[in-house]
């Protein structure tokens, strides 16, 4: 089938529905500031063969930006994709993965991406931001989106727009020996007193051990006053990462019993510690401690090259002095919101304790899931 290619400019443009193969995609030509012809598609990676072939040769390019992680979201959510290349000159110039969220309850917007901590634009040459947010604005006007929003990325919105998260990442390069001399001494601490507790690690990739992980998680969203992920949406984790060695389960237990567990996710060099869990029941034994450990470990012995401990809310400084105490490096992380009937940037508001973390943290585990079930369709 041959693309329909159209002036950016024109405004009698053919309306967009859900992208297909890239034989299928919309193509629009532009013209940069250098007046170097330019194209815009627009990608499904679950159907385009060519995406992950692009985005991996990206040296900051994450698991998030794969097109297994896009079929966790749309397998488990029915998220549309639409994932934008800009080719100036016939040559990758950036890439976009962007997914539709469509609610009765919360409206339709875009995220770029949903449950994601780092899926910003992959930038290969110099071009205009421009281009690719007037695309955006005129896809949101088409879809009726009520904002976009990009994550982890500075290099769309204006500087007034602040970071809401910081992440933490630690340069796995320099080997474990180095790596154990820059944890703090409060780690260390608690590396031995999970040891000498007779904490056992494990580390996988099968389905036992997710759901080991699942029940623990389950016990942690309450803690934390949330409602937890669906098992769907790991049975998907483990169906198009886990299985293809994109990750991986690290389980502790005493005396057989699991009691802190992690899933860690990579592709190349970069990985992403991307949930934790424990039963506090057991806190005393320090397991958290010794499931990090373990992760960077494993990381390290594999060829990862940078660990990337996720996002953290500004003012969770518990959590952020724990990330700090493994030697990472922190940094902004930001997350802007354009809205197109505004046509302004604006940062999303920042989520904060109120009563339904008391009323989560509060119910039995089984309604807590279904309540994670039935609700996260409509979160992003």
């Amino acid at each position: 089938m041959k693309r329909a290619t159209l002036p950016y400019a024109t405004r009698s443009t053919t309306a967009l529905g859900a992208p297909g193969r890239r034989s299928g995609s919309t193509v629009r030509s532009v013209k940069t500031h250098r007046h170097a012809p330019c194209e815009i598609e627009i990608l499904d990676p679950t159907t385009d063969l060519t995406w992950d072939l692009t985005a991996a040769s990206h040296r900051e390019s994450t698991i998030f930006h794969s097109s297994a992680w896009a079929r966790v979201l749309v397998s488990t959510y029915g998220h549309k994709p639409f994932y934008l290349r800009l080719l100036q000159d016939g040559k990758t110039a950036a890439v976009l993965p962007l997914m539709e969220v469509s609610s009765r309850l919360t409206g339709r917007r875009a995220v770029s991406l949903p449950f994601s901590d780092l899926a910003g634009a992959l930038t290969f040459t110099e071009f205009n931001p421009q281009l690719l947010i007037k695309k955006l604005s005129d896809l949101a006007r088409e879809r009726g989106w009520k904002y976009f929003e990009i994550r982890g990325d500075r290099s769309f919105a204006p500087v007034a727009v602040k970071p809401a998260f910081v992440g933490h990442t630690l340069d796995l390069r320099i080997g474990l020996e180095r790596l154990r001399g820059g944890v703090s001494s409060a780690v260390r601490r608690n590396l031995r007193k999970a040891k000498a507790s007779g904490v056992e690690i494990a580390v996988g990739r099968n389905w036992e051990q997710l759901v080991e992980f699942y029940r623990l998680h389950l016990r942690t969203r309450r803690r934390h006053g949330l409602p937890p992920q669906s098992i769907r949406f790991f049975s998907n984790i483990y169906e198009h990462l886990l299985k293809r060695r994109l990750g991986f389960v690290v389980l502790a237990a005493i005396k057989s019993r699991p009691i802190a567990a992690a899933v860690f996710l990579h592709q190349g060099g970069r990985a992403v510690y991307k949930f934790g869990a424990s039963d506090e029941r057991f806190q005393q034994h320090r397991a958290n401690n010794l499931v990090m450990w373990q992760g960077i470990s494993s990381l390290v012995e594999s060829g990862a090259e940078m660990l990337h401990f996720g996002r953290t809310s500004l003012e969770n400084n518990g959590l952020r002095r724990f990330k700090l105490s493994w030697g990472s490096q922190e940094e902004p992380l930001t997350y802007s919101r354009f809205d197109p009937l505004r046509a302004e940037w604006r940062a999303p508001a920042a989520t904060s304790k109120g009563f339904h973390h008391h009323v989560f943290g509060n119910l039995p585990l089984p309604v807590n899931r279904l309540i994670g079930t039935l609700c996260y369709p409509h979160l992003d």
